[in-house]
């Protein structure tokens, strides 16, 4: 099958995913919190982000390589931590930090992860980042980062915007637990998809690995059977945190999450870069839109911090648009996954193929060398006058 004929753009990979993965699943990896509306202005404040075209530009020689943080990377997008992404498909993290490494592309495992950074880092090729979500106590913080170090990841991301969980309505509908619990409309759901089912089937349902140890002793001592895992990760960070985790790691520190100016701007003498984003819309329903924030993030950094940014990704175009805001890089989630659950593997290449290729496409029709130099290339539209067919009508 060629995939570019007959799955052309990521919307193609999504649709397939939804028809292959049980509804728990599908719920798990396309929803968001709350009536959708955060996700909803991440996709309409992309939409709004009109690029200035160029003609008489010639044929400029494209380059996507970006620099970021002292390392190179073939585009500037990398492959975001998604939790528990072995839920989607089965091994997900192995593939999709293979597939990073292919590409030059960085992959960032999360500590919710159901693999762990001493089983994920070899397959990054030098090019892993370790999300850490932060756990309440001291000593198991440090053991995380620790760990994920000596396993080779090089950049960390402090997640700050999970103070608590949220309550993701699409989610508790479909009946999705932590630990999953298999009960009878779940296994019913699991029976009509099969290539979903034989793969957990000969992997095993998924579990945070990472944080298992913990749980049952480890860094931190014993904890109560009565407390779920994710009780490590009931911790609100708040400054002095993040100070105490700039001391601690020796490597770039991002902090992720980020969507208001001033803390932006306090950000600069503490971490490395920031990431503008809104948790994919899974988190608080009244965030803004990343890419309608981002020119005030960028504005309250200065021109030379580096900016990360992620939110709705659905093409190459809406990598400039991000770009063309302020941001210097951009995270893509659900698109891979997407590809994953779409045709595994090989869709998830599928998924970076279009989204280069639709990058390469819009710098053409921008004569643009470099996707950096997209910065400052919106272009307002003037406001409509009322003249015209329509007011005529």
């Amino acid at each position: 099958m060629d995939l570019d004929l007959s799955h052309p753009a990521i919307s193609d990979l999504r649709d397939r995913a939804r028809r292959r993965l049980p509804h728990f699943v599908w719920e798990y990896l396309d929803s968001a919190t709350g009536d959708q509306s955060s996700r909803n202005r991440s996709e309409e404040a992309l939409d709004s982000v009109v690029l200035r075209p160029a003609i008489l530009a010639g044929a400029p020689e494209r380059d996507t390589a970006t620099r970021l943080l002292g390392h190179e990377y073939a585009l500037p997008v990398g492959l975001a931590p998604v939790g528990m992404s072995g839920l989607v498909w089965p091994d997900a993290e192995r593939h999709l930090a293979r597939l990073a490494a292919e590409q030059g592309l960085p992959f960032c495992l999360s500590n919710v992860a159901a693999e762990t950074p001493e089983d994920i880092g070899p397959e990054t090729g030098g090019r892993g980042w370790f999300q850490l979500y932060p756990p309440g106590d001291p000593e198991i913080r440090r053991d995380l980062m620790r760990r994920a170090k000596d396993a080779g990841f090089h950049t960390l991301i402090l997640t700050a915007d999970v103070p608590v969980a949220s309550r993701r309505e699409r989610q508790r509908r479909a009946r999705l637990s932590n630990p999953m619990k298999v009960t009878a409309p779940i296994l019913a759901q699991i029976v009509q998809k099969p290539a979903w089912a034989l793969g957990m089937a000969r992997m095993g349902m998924p579990r945070l690995k990472t944080l298992e140890p913990y749980a049952k002793g480890g860094a931190g001592g014993a904890r109560p059977s009565t407390e779920h895992i994710g009780y490590l990760l009931r911790c609100a960070p708040d400054w002095d945190y993040l100070r105490a985790v700039r001391d601690e790691w020796d490597g770039p520190l991002v902090v992720k999450g980020v969507l208001d100016p001033e803390a932006a701007q306090r950000l600069a003498g503490l971490a490395d870069a920031v990431w503008v984003s809104n948790h994919g819309g899974r988190q608080f329903e009244a965030a803004p839109a990343p890419a309608a924030i981002l020119p005030a993030i960028r504005e309250a950094v200065g021109p030379d911090m580096p900016v990360i940014a992620d939110g709705s990704i659905r093409s190459g175009t809406d990598i400039l648009r991000l770009m063309a805001r302020g941001a210097d890089f951009v995270m893509i989630g659900r698109a891979v996954h997407y590809g994953l659950a779409a045709f595994g593997p090989a869709g998830a290449a599928h998924a970076i193929h279009v989204l280069r290729e639709g990058l390469l496409a819009d710098m053409g029709q921008m004569g643009l060398a470099t996707p950096s130099q997209s910065r400052g290339r919106e272009m307002p539209l003037p406001a409509p006058t009322g003249i015209g067919r329509r007011a005529a009508e």
